[in-house]
């Protein structure tokens, strides 16, 4: 593998505490080169941590709520010229410090970090056109899985554990992996962009955006095809399914809306007006509010989805992007 193991400034005792009682939103400011630490509660950034120069766009959890980890990407978009991230942090999210660092030892430009059934954490590493396994007691990286693709920006993991899905940006695909295995098994093509991943709760399907026309790409699991496009309301991004595999939340940048998918008839059933700019969303633990992240707007829209109202925005700080859920 070319990624080279680096170290790690967080000791083992700390995956061994107790978990924090407090719920948090995590999101990256990315206009601010930090990790902004939410209380959904009180509705306000509470900490804000800097990045140590270039920033972050994605950020994700530990299982224990403990723990954000925040793969630094660079000074600019995919596929675009600018800096090449090498590292990520770990930060302790009740002090709100950075105890931890993962360094590649390049530039890999890592991205979208999440935890996988086996409790290693998988981050995409573009420019190695890789996804890396990071082992998050040792901080060490323990293996690699070629994605076949440049631009393997987004990823999503199977709940069984057996497979992965990245959103290969540049190219309009997405590569099918065998997370036990470590190879890449299919390469679908969606379209000449296409944007964001997510996969159903039961397995059978991933959704990814085409960037060229205002549908939906419903890959079926079992063919590793496309097995239907959904119609929707303009150019989508990010998608999130609810909990209980009813809807699938898409946002859609330039409407400032959300389309709202039933999963059972795969058609758009409702829309939900936005800050402007919704890029990425995710529902909280327990299926009842859902949060979007709207860059332009710089604010995070927190959605009733039993009325299917925003009822809050959240001021995130400047250019905010991905969001993560912390605690249980």
């Amino acid at each position: 593998m070319n990624a080279k193991p680096a170290v790690a400034a967080l000791a083992f005792f700390s995956l061994a505490l107790p978990s924090v009682s407090a719920q948090r939103l995590l999101v990256a400011q990315k206009g601010e080169g930090s990790l902004g630490i939410i209380d959904p509660v009180a509705g306000k950034v509470i900490a804000s941590v800097a990045e140590g120069g270039i920033t972050g766009h994605e950020v994700t959890a530990s299982p224990d709520g403990r723990l954000a980890y925040v793969p630094i990407y660079g000074n600019s978009g995919v596929g675009k010229p600018g800096t090449d991230g090498h590292n990520m942090i770990v930060v302790d999210i009740a002090s709100a410090k950075v105890v931890g660092n993962v360094d590649w030892g390049h530039g890999v430009r890592p991205h979208m970090p999440i935890f996988g059934k086996d409790g290693n954490l998988y981050v995409t590493t573009e420019i190695d056109k890789t996804i890396s396994i990071v082992d998050p007691r040792s901080l060490k990286i323990i293996g690699t899985i070629p994605t076949g693709q440049p631009e393997s920006h987004m990823l999503a993991l199977s709940h069984d554990g057996q497979h992965g899905y990245t959103a290969n940006v540049g190219p309009g695909t997405v590569s099918v992996l065998d997370i036990p295995g470590r190879k890449t098994v299919a390469v679908i093509p969606i379209s000449k962009e296409t944007q964001r991943i997510s996969i159903s709760p039961d397995d059978k399907w991933v959704f990814t955006a085409d960037q060229t026309q205002p549908r939906l790409a419903v890959i079926d699991t079992a063919t590793n095809k496309v097995g239907l496009w959904v119609p929707l309301d303009g150019i989508a991004y990010g998608t999130a399914p609810t909990p209980d595999g009813k809807f699938l939340l898409v946002t859609i940048p330039k409407a400032g809306k959300l389309d709202i998918v039933d999963l059972n008839t795969m058609k758009v059933v409702r829309t939900v007006d936005t800050p402007p700019d919704p890029q990425e969303v995710l529902v909280a633990p327990g299926n009842k509010t859902a949060y979007v992240s709207c860059v332009g707007s710089h604010t995070i829209g927190a959605i009733d989805l039993s009325t299917w109202k925003v009822t809050r925005t959240i001021n995130d700080g400047k250019n905010s992007d991905g969001i993560a859920w912390a605690g249980h």
